[in-house]
């Protein structure tokens, strides 16, 4: 064994460069041998650690890459934009770009072939999405929505959102008063698929219409992926919503019509005594009401037995004047506050403005029959207080001297009861009682204090309401409904109602239906207000996609 493999291991070494090297020494010339330095064993680094000290594993090193290699933690879906746009970065708001409201709208009024392509992956499987149970789905949200209220074209944008949001594209939806359908077709070359759904019961449930709204809010959400619904948990969502109890009690509903019905007989100048008179002919049809649907009688029959109690009241007093000196006027027409079926109103006119004039057809020929109702319930108690010669005048002027604190003060109790019966959520009720008590005081100041007519004042109060709904209703991404339709009862036309209805028990059809003619365009002056303050709000919200949207054609008559 020579001398190199009896040296330990750790005295050996490498060979350098030089042995390697393609320069050797000549022959006879003895290189000298490298001077090597001992080190001390005794000295040691000052970092060296100490005896029994175990170190914690050093992490790994990173493997160096390209410059252009992105890090560990970078995620690409929450970066920021790789390049400046042209139009430059946008200013970051406290809320969405646009409520889904306006952006299905505006999509739903472009062709199909002009509709712009979803930017992001849809809320799909591998195997694609369940076209009839998504169809399914959509339908039953659609028919909760047209259920409680919902203008027809709301609901088509809701219908559309949710089939947009679950991968199909291509769908049209289509509303109608009583019927709800809807078509998908897959490509120009497949067979279209069509589902339909009928809607045979309403409500005015505006609890259970926000929740259905926040629902397609979720589902249409396409900012966090994270937060994706499936179709089951849709549809347990949509089983919660349809099983959730009301907010309030039947007692509070029945107290909230007296409440509604007291302080609109103040707003047209009752005193205390009228007050209590009102409330108590407003609570008693209330439960003569609900006992008749309790017994299945449709709605025209529950509105005529309603509207029988204020009136008869009315004329009791009326023939107690020699004991009792009240306005008997003010105690039926603020008992016929409570009955004017203002919400149906609305929403007929809304869809007629906004092209479904099939659905404003048929919501304004419900409007005409519970008019109807309330018509034949007040005219039976008149004939018979002409019959036993009550002194019911129909010249005299409800409202005297105008006592305006008292009016805004009962203006803001009418649409908190309003809002009440119509069944809406409590973080709402605030909101809808201010926006009333400034619908009266616009309609105070032009009406009362500048001598404009009524249906100016009204229409003008009235689009400042729907200005404030929609602007409430897009700022917390729901239903413009639970904020418009309460806020409007103070401007209801009930006194005009009752001295058209007054005249002609009293056999003067002539006057009658002038009167009721000035009711019919309050109540027109009032949807309409309410439909243009909406169009108005919708300037200040930007749609994407709504610059470069055409203009509908109109024949001009030919």
């Amino acid at each position: 064994m020579t001398d190199r493999e009896t040296e330990a291991p750790e005295d050996r070494k490498p060979q350098s460069d030089e042995a390697r090297s393609a320069f050797t020494q000549p022959i006879g010339i003895v290189a000298p041998a490298p001077v090597v330095e001992e080190e001390s064993s005794s000295t040691t680094s000052e970092f060296a650690l100490p005896e029994g000290f175990n170190a914690p594993p050093a992490e790994p090193v990173e493997q160096e890459g390209s410059a252009f290699t992105p890090p560990r933690t970078y995620s690409a879906r929450q970066s920021p934009p790789a390049f400046t746009p042209a139009h430059g970065i946008p200013v970051i708001r406290l809320t969405k770009e646009a409520p889904w409201q306006d952006r299905m709208r505006t999509m739903l009024r472009l062709p199909v072939a002009e509709r712009p392509a979803p930017e992001k992956p849809q809320k799909e499987d591998e195997a694609g999405p369940a076209v009839p149970r998504v169809l399914d789905l959509t339908l039953r949200i659609g028919e909760l929505l047209l259920a409680g209220g919902e203008g027809a074209e709301d609901v088509e944008a809701a219908m559309f959102a949710v089939c947009r949001s679950y991968g199909l594209d291509r769908c049209e939806p289509t509303v109608t008063f009583t019927l709800l359908s809807i078509t998908f077709q897959p490509s120009l070359v497949d067979d279209p698929v069509t589902a339909s759904r009928t809607v045979r019961r309403r409500g005015t449930d505006y609890n259970r219409l926000a929740a259905v709204f926040r629902l397609v809010d979720d589902i249409s959400d396409t900012d966090d992926e994270a937060a994706h619904i499936s179709l089951e948990d849709a549809y347990r969502r949509l089983a919660e919503i349809r099983r959730n109890r009301h907010p309030y009690p039947g007692w509070a509903l029945t107290g909230a019509s007296g409440l509604l019905a007291g302080s609109a007989s103040i707003l047209v100048g009752g005193d205390l005594i009228v007050f209590v008179a009102a409330a108590i002919g407003a609570m008693l049809g209330d439960r003569l009401a609900w006992l008749c649907a309790g017994r299945g009688f449709p709605e025209f029959y529950q509105f005529t037995v309603a509207a029988m109690p204020p009136a008869a009241i009315g004329i009791l007093l009326t023939m107690a004047h020699n004991y009792v000196d009240v306005r008997a006027s003010a105690v039926i027409t603020g008992g016929l506050f409570a009955l004017l079926p203002g919400r149906a109103l609305v929403a007929g006119v809304q869809d007629g403005l906004t092209g479904f004039y099939i659905t404003a057809a048929a919501r304004l020929l419900e409007v005409m029959y519970f008019f109807v109702g309330i018509v034949v319930g007040v005219l039976i108690m008149l004939y018979v207080g002409v019959q036993l010669h009550a002194q019911l005048n129909p010249d005299a002027a409800l409202s005297g001297t105008p006592r305006p604190y008292w009016q805004i003060a009962s203006s803001m109790a009418l649409s908190l009861a309003f809002a009440v019966l119509l069944q809406q959520e409590r973080s709402t009720v605030i909101a809808v009682t201010l926006n009333g008590g400034v619908a009266w005081v616009i309609y105070g100041a032009m009406h009362n204090a500048g001598g404009i007519s009524p249906v100016a004042s009204t229409a003008a109060a009235a689009g400042l309401v729907g200005l404030f709904g929609q602007l409430f209703s897009r700022y917390q991404f729901a239903s413009a409904l639970p904020y418009v339709t309460a806020a409007i009862g103070p401007l209801l036309p009930g006194s005009a109602t009752y001295f058209g209805l007054l005249a002609i028990a009293q056999s003067d059809v002539d006057k009658g239906l002038v009167s009721l003619s000035k009711a019919a365009a309050l109540a027109m002056a009032i949807a309409i207000g309410v439909n243009l303050g909406g169009e108005i709000s919708r300037l200040f919200i930007k749609s994407p996609g709504a610059e470069g949207r055409r203009a509908a054609k109109r024949t001009r008559g030919f």
